[in-house]
């Protein structure tokens, strides 16, 4: 559909004596064999022209000469040949000027970015050398890469998270510049930041972008609570792998290609809480006695930070201050079991648990059990509807408080367990049991 919209809005501003072509990521990824996510076109017409030839516009950023097209069911990006004046806030340029196809090439970030395509000719034009780069699997900034950096320092992800999603390399160039730019990272929004950041940590590539992060200093920028596990030791009997910092990568290492936001980020901040936390008892063994709290409490302050949406946040929090529980699997009562695995986080919290044993002991008989439990469990509701409520309380006389809901939760802890089946057998249970 998208394809088919960029391709009537070019052949519609081609019959009016303008000229238009494919613009950016949407070229590079045909020349990868790739299915484009969406379509940009560049265009010789002014914003004005372009609104006037199409009925459905929106000028979402006219100052830059991008006008947004509706077409065809797609919205399409119509940009207008530009190059760009200085930039002031590490972001944005002051002001824009229109030029030709190859100007607005060169004021792109990296090469591999700044190819047209000519689809009533079938052709490919390169002016910076892209096509080439693409070819080598390279990251490489258009022109001066320091340069490129300075007018946005967004650009110092975006190197990143195309090196992580495409499987390149960065430019030796390039990634000197990178270096150097690293520290004013924070010129960017954490809004952009962050959706950067999380493009890395699903890219299936996600261990090479991490890696990328951490030697670029980007990481530390970002997530100054990450160095901090760097040097933090733990039990060898336990952690054989080494330090926190050692076992997050190795996790991160065996996550499945394809995982959740919250998963990712949960394996990222599980154990954020270990160096606070960390002390040696008398026996000398190494101890981190509630660092799953701390962990909690820390990524709720980094998810905040970078504006992460509440959705992601309530997933995540669960998963990281109860990730302990599962050593105490085996000895949970069975009403215990099934409310935990009934919390909508449990999915990625198993994951997590898993991953968490691999990257360290490897021993998977929680896990294993759990799994056994998961079908054992199947053919009911974990969590039945209740055998009675807090008006069939009131009905035996009780007054409502605080033991309404101790009660009911005694009534269904044994409903869960078995021993208690019906509304009768669980009025009866509490008229005996509270005799008082």
């Amino acid at each position: 559909m998208s394809e088919a919209a960029a391709r009537s809005i070019v052949e519609r501003l081609r019959t009016k004596g303008f000229e238009a072509l494919y613009a950016g990521g949407c070229v590079r990824d045909r020349l990868l064999g790739l299915e484009p996510h969406d379509y940009d076109v560049a265009t010789s017409a002014r914003p004005e022209e372009v609104e006037a030839l199409f009925p459905r516009t929106v000028p979402v950023g006219a100052q830059f000469g991008v006008i947004l097209v509706l077409e065809g069911g797609a919205e399409i990006q119509v940009a207008t040949f530009r190059g760009d004046g200085a930039y002031h806030d590490g972001r944005h340029p002051e002001s824009v000027h229109y030029t030709d196809a190859e100007g607005d090439a060169r004021r792109r970030d990296f090469t591999i970015n700044g190819l047209f395509f000519d689809p009533t000719e079938d052709n490919v034009l390169d002016y910076v050398g892209g096509r080439d780069d693409l070819q080598k699997h390279l990251i490489r900034a258009i022109g001066n890469p320091s340069e490129r950096f300075a007018e946005d320092k967004l650009r110092l992800l975006r190197a990143i998270r195309f090196a992580t999603t495409l499987g390149f390399s960065i430019d030796p160039g390039t990634w000197s510049a990178l270096l150097e730019w690293a520290p004013e990272i924070h010129a960017v929004s954490a809004e952009r930041i962050r959706d950067e950041f999380c493009k890395i940590l699903l890219s299936p590539n996600r261990l090479h972008g991490f890696d990328l992060l951490d030697r670029s200093g980007l990481l530390r920028m970002i997530l100054p609570e990450m160095e901090t596990l760097k040097g933090c030791d733990q039990p060898p009997e336990f952690h054989p792998e080494g330090d926190v910092f050692v076992h997050t990568r190795l996790m991160l290492s065996l996550l499945p290609t394809k995982v959740s936001l919250p998963l990712v980020l949960s394996v990222l901040f599980h154990d954020l809480g270990k160096p606070p936390t960390r002390l040696v008892d008398e026996t000398g063994r190494i101890r981190f006695n509630g660092h799953e709290g701390v962990s909690a409490e820390m990524s709720l302050k980094i998810m905040q930070r970078l504006r992460f949406p509440n959705e992601v946040i309530d997933a995540v929090i669960p998963s990281v201050r109860l990730h302990m529980s599962f050593k105490d699997v085996p000895n949970m009562r069975v009403a215990t079991l099934k409310r935990m695995m009934a919390r909508p986080t449990f999915d990625d919290e198993l994951e997590l648990h898993r991953v968490d044993c691999l990257g360290s002991h490897g021993m998977l008989d929680n896990h294993a059990l759990l799994i056994a439990k998961r079908e054992e469990f199947s053919h009911l509701p974990l969590i039945p509807p209740p055998l009675i409520n807090g008006d069939d309380l009131i009905t035996l006389g009780w007054k409502p408080g605080k033991r309404f809901s101790q009660v009911l939760q005694a009534v269904q802890t044994r409903q869960l367990e078995g021993t208690l089946s019906s509304r009768e057998e669980a009025l009866s249970w509490i008229a005996s049991e509270y005799s008082e």
